[in-house]
């Protein structure tokens, strides 16, 4: 069984400052990693699927769930769906198998009465200045309550699993001089640019 209390301080240092959102993710991920009976993704093992969008409060969600899976965007095994939710699929790419888990709508608008939104992150004071007193009970709250308060843990379902390709392949722009990744060059007369070479030629004619 993954234990989301041992990712906790690794989690904090990772993302900069304590909050509640984080550790949401932390147990986001451990629900659907122990549903699966997985481990943490030590290369491509597991792809997460989350719903995040962006502008919004609470992704700092999104680097619970990396931590905890192992799920990296240096990886390319994570995804943003762009839904503005807090919702995960976890798959094992081995396997085809999958799960959904999400916060409980109930806990999140709780942590969203909570002083440290209400009288700090409303205000928009850095999460990084709220008190310790404010902000470490929210964070022992998520941390602590049972998963059937917390969270909305769905049933193991099927995923077609698409191909992973990854290029090798590289050259270096007649430009700027910089590697680029092979599908990414672009022709310029008789030149192989990168694109913001590309799009800075266009501009200047």
């Amino acid at each position: 069984m993954v234990e989301p209390k041992e990712f906790l301080k690794a989690g904090q240092a990772f993302h900069g400052h304590k909050c509640p959102a984080m550790p949401m993710g932390l147990r986001v991920g451990a629900a659907a990693m122990n549903k699966l009976g997985v481990e943490r993704s030590k290369d491509g093992q597991l792809l997460d699927l989350v719903e995040l969008g962006d502008g919004h409060c609470a992704t700092c969600f999104a680097d619970g769930i990396q931590m905890i899976t192992g799920c990296t965007f240096g990886k390319g095994n994570i995804k943003k769906l762009h839904y503005g939710k807090w919702g995960v699929t976890l798959i094992d790419t081995q396997t085809g198998r999958a799960v959904r888990v999400t916060p409980k709508a109930e806990a999140m608008l709780a942590n969203k009465k909570s002083e440290f939104f209400t009288e700090y992150r409303m205000k928009h004071i850095p999460a990084s200045k709220v008190p310790a007193e404010v902000v470490e009970p929210l964070v022992e709250k998520v941390m602590n309550a049972p998963d059937d308060m917390l969270l909305n843990i769905g049933d193991v379902f099927d995923y077609e699993v698409p191909p992973k390709v990854e290029s090798f392949s590289g050259f270096v722009c007649d430009i700027c001089g910089e590697m680029v990744v092979e599908g990414y060059g672009r022709p310029l007369d008789d030149k192989k640019v990168c694109q913001p070479c590309y799009e800075k030629a266009q501009r200047e004619h």
